[in-house]
């Protein structure tokens, strides 16, 4: 899905990704985007931020409500700011214009490697991008079912559904990024990942030759993985920040008696 208001990058957008083999929609108004993400449900959708009537802001946060398609920004600013209102807003990865149509191709294909959060469930509310109410709590939460299963301080994360709970409740409105950091620092454990490591995680390992990794975007994601697992960068439970370094998790918490 393809939503920008400028015909002419619309139709350069829509051409690069179309002769790489995707069907395209395209749409000029946000509003009209996101009732047709809410309709097609787009593996991707490539927002610009100066849309006419609602900006790529608002049109990211009302997709998030339902929706765990990829968002792509496209932006004409450069401005540190606007990067990271985007991600906040749920925003997978961003572009700044003017762009190559390598480029382009590159990120929606980086994209697309990072595995899927789970599809079957049913849309999800503006209130689910909360933590759901805690149930009475799961005494086999720690238990980890396989090794498609990971679990650390009442947290556990299934590979095969790709689902989150806390507690046996389970953590609504992960985006496909947020999701794969907090697997890979599973994953790796104590062993600190720096936030390039964590880039490139995300992009599924391979090398991006043509852009470093964006500090500032590992950062804004880490920060919105903490807000909706309820976690404190102060006093971590699950993500701990190594000044300097970067991220790993944290150390087990001992059971009260």
């Amino acid at each position: 899905m393809v939503v920008e208001d400028d015909p002419d990058i619309s139709v350069v957008v829509s051409g690069i990704l179309r002769e790489a083999g995707f069907g395209i929609h395209a749409f000029d108004q946000g509003q009209a985007g996101v009732d047709a993400v809410n309709r097609h449900m787009p593996e991707v959708v490539v927002v610009d931020l100066g849309l006419p009537d609602i900006d790529g802001f608002e049109v990211t946060r009302r997709i998030r409500t339902f929706s765990n398609a990829y968002v792509l920004i496209l932006t004409a600013s450069s401005q540190e700011l606007d990067t990271i209102l985007a991600l906040e807003a749920g925003a997978d990865d961003y572009l700044t214009k003017p762009f190559r149509a390598r480029e382009l191709r590159y990120r929606v294909e980086a994209l697309l490697r990072r595995p899927r959060l789970r599809t079957d469930t049913p849309h999800l509310t503006a209130s689910s991008l909360m933590l759901a109410a805690a149930p009475e709590p799961d005494p086999a939460a720690e238990a980890p079912d396989g090794p498609e299963s990971l679990a650390h301080n009442g947290l556990r994360l299934n590979v095969s559904t790709r689902t989150v709970s806390v507690g046996g409740a389970e953590v609504r409105g992960l985006t496909a990024s947020e999701f794969e950091l907090l697997h890979t620092i599973l994953v790796n454990g104590r062993v600190v990942q720096s936030k390039e490591d964590l880039a490139q995680s995300m992009r599924g390992g391979v090398e991006d030759l043509d852009r470093a990794p964006d500090e500032q975007v590992i950062q804004v994601h880490i920060a919105n993985l903490r807000r909706k697992l309820g976690d404190s960068a102060a006093k971590p439970r699950w993500i701990e920040t190594v000044h300097g370094f970067g991220y790993r998790l944290a150390a087990p918490v001992e059971p009260e008696d």
